[in-house]
């Protein structure tokens, strides 16, 4: 197991199966919850951007 950043509101997930999740341009994002991973599924770009900075 390893932890990931939420993009959405930067909380810190550990990679389990359980966690929601999205694969998106090669990658895999993971989210606290099922409405973080829905604000992300609507504009990806917008947090993609946001992470790359």
């Amino acid at each position: 197991m390893t932890n990931s950043i939420d993009p959405i509101c930067k909380m810190t997930v550990t990679d389990e199966k359980e966690t929601e999740r999205y694969a998106y341009n090669g990658q895999t994002y993971y989210f606290c919850s099922n409405a973080c991973k829905q604000m992300f599924v609507k504009d990806p770009e917008k947090y993609q951007k946001t992470e790359k900075k």
